[in-house]
């Protein structure tokens, strides 16, 4: 059975059918998410119940507090992918807006309680707060979960390494260039997604084709040249990525760019969603004296791009 996916609660039409949830913003679905949903999954095998995750189309700081609303590490496609990965029923987006933000937490769990009468389970983090003024907390839960029937499970953070796992510190670790640190915190490998944009084809006219990514609101490692795997339509390509400004053109007002040149690929990517995997940095953001030289750079990053790819195939 395939994943739903549902905007409010009352959709699922759940009034005859037991339920086991997990609530959280789930950014990236790394380890300590990934225990938080498989306690949901295990109450809901017990139960006979649908898993339902809980979760918001956004970080609630992007309204409540713009100015620290943290890059994500994920879009919601590669949420919900993970998320069906793990074998959940059913995912509750909710449409994170002021109105939402202002709902204090017990009016919250009332209304989800209203929807799912017979809900049975609700899995979060041990730390885990919500509703207004963060005025939801596990004891809240506790409390209505003994009025209302629903058993709590307030999971301790998970540690790896003797640190604790969360998507700050994973955010923290991509913005570093330690990306290896990353993947054992997510338990999967880190992948940059985004449409294909139109970008300004001075790479076509240079004889490299690049595919320009829009990445607003994503965590982006440091800047430089990368030799990466890039997924589009479920096939992967060899490619070579550039995290930069591209100094050498001397724009007045530069964007950071994100752009990818696929190996042996040709063919219209407009609007198609990459995935970026990032093997291994070639260089840092260079400025270069003219566009020959850069050309002759590029020459340079493909062949090493290819003698790492070359390596990889004989490990």
């Amino acid at each position: 059975m395939d994943m739903r996916v549902l905007s409010h609660s009352s959709e699922l039409n759940a009034q005859s059918r037991r339920v086991c949830a997990a609530i959280g913003v789930f950014d990236g679905l790394h380890l300590g998410h990934q225990q938080v949903v498989r306690r949901m999954l295990s109450d809901a095998r017990q139960w006979d119940a649908l898993s339902v995750a809980i979760t918001f189309d956004r970080h609630p700081n992007a309204v409540v507090a713009p100015d620290r609303a943290p890059p994500m590490l994920y879009t919601n496609r590669q949420k919900l992918k993970a998320l069906e990965d793990m074998g959940v029923d059913v995912v509750w987006m909710i449409p994170f807006d002021k109105a939402v933000s202002q709902t204090p937490g017990e009016t919250f769990v009332r209304e989800m309680a209203r929807d799912f009468p017979q809900l049975r389970g609700l899995s979060v983090g041990q730390d885990f707060a919500f509703g207004h003024r963060r005025s939801g907390s596990v004891a809240l839960l506790e409390a209505l979960g003994r009025e209302l029937g629903f058993s709590v499970h307030g999971l301790e953070a998970l540690s790896l390494g003797g640190e604790v796992v969360s998507s700050t510190r994973i955010r923290q670790a991509i913005q570093t260039g330690r990306l290896e640190v990353a993947d054992q915190m997510l338990g999967r490998p880190w992948a940059l997604s985004g449409p294909v944009v139109t970008g300004d084809k001075l790479g076509g006219k240079l004889g490299f084709p690049t595919a320009n990514l829009e990445t607003t609101g994503l965590v982006l490692p440091p800047r430089g040249v990368y030799a990466a795997l890039v997924v589009v339509r479920g096939e992967r390509h060899q490619a070579v990525v550039n995290i930069g400004i591209r100094p050498t053109l001397s724009h007045p007002t530069p964007t950071l760019r994100v752009e990818a040149h696929l190996l042996n690929y040709s063919g219209d990517l407009y609007g198609q969603e990459l995935e970026i995997y990032f093997r291994e940095k070639l260089r840092e953001e260079q400025t270069f004296a003219s566009l020959e030289k850069l050309t002759a750079q590029i020459h340079r990053d493909l062949e090493q791009a290819r003698r790492i790819f070359y390596a990889e195939r004989l490990e």
